[in-house]
């Protein structure tokens, strides 16, 4: 083997163990579709625990879904829907090789992401100081439903997995994005970046999701 063609198969995007682009990219979309199968399970099973609790105790979820801000939780529901529209256009670009497009969604995504967190980061400051929080750490005294404790239990659950998660998509964006700055993705190979691109949907269709559980439910 020359020199040349060693090197070119040093840097070949195509994994050895597969016979050519098309079969690793359908194994790939396989995997991550598996993947998002679990993540939606995981959040499945908090959902059957909101919808048993709600159906207990509507009055402590009415009463909880006040002290949520619907105006910030409108706002990052926004947010999230924006930058899921970037970040399919960072796929769509990488795809027509406009890579500089691409690393443009890929970033504006990103920042998009660190804005929505910024927003829960209040939201959750406002709660702590005033005392709504989980079983062991609630100290609001002016608690009408005895068990609102549980509605906030369920609160942080929830809306810190899926903050987890944003974090999570956040850097894997980052990865790819450097990825692309190097020049590694083109019309032949953007598995990753549509991956990940899957990845950051799935957050955004949770959050949908969340919100009106979370914040309209009163």
């Amino acid at each position: 083997m020359s020199t040349a063609s060693a090197h070119a198969e040093r840097h070949s995007p195509l994994a050895h163990h597969f016979r050519d682009m098309a079969q690793q990219f359908d194994a790939a979309k396989l995997g991550i579709w598996i993947f998002l199968c679990t993540e939606i399970l995981m959040f499945g099973g908090l959902f059957v625990a909101y919808i048993i609790f709600h159906g207990l105790y509507p009055a402590m979820f009415a009463e909880g879904a006040r002290w949520c801000d619907w105006r910030m939780g409108a706002a990052n529901t926004t947010v999230l829907i924006i930058s899921s529209f970037f970040m399919a256009s960072g796929v769509h670009y990488t795809q027509t090789n406009e890579r500089v497009k691409a690393i443009r969604c890929m970033a504006i995504t990103i920042v998009l992401g660190f804005v929505f967190l910024v927003i829960k980061y209040f939201e959750w400051r406002h709660k702590f100081e005033l005392g709504l929080l989980p079983p062991h750490f609630f100290h609001y005294q002016g608690a009408h439903h005895k068990n609102l404790a549980l509605f906030f239990a369920l609160y942080f659950c929830m809306t810190g997995l899926h903050g987890i998660h944003v974090v999570a998509g956040m850097c894997l964006i980052t990865w790819v994005m450097i990825r692309s700055i190097k020049g590694e993705f083109n019309s032949e190979y953007y598995t990753a970046v549509e991956t990940v691109g899957l990845f950051w949907h799935l957050v955004d269709i949770v959050w949908i999701y969340l919100f009106p559980l979370l914040y309209l439910v009163g």
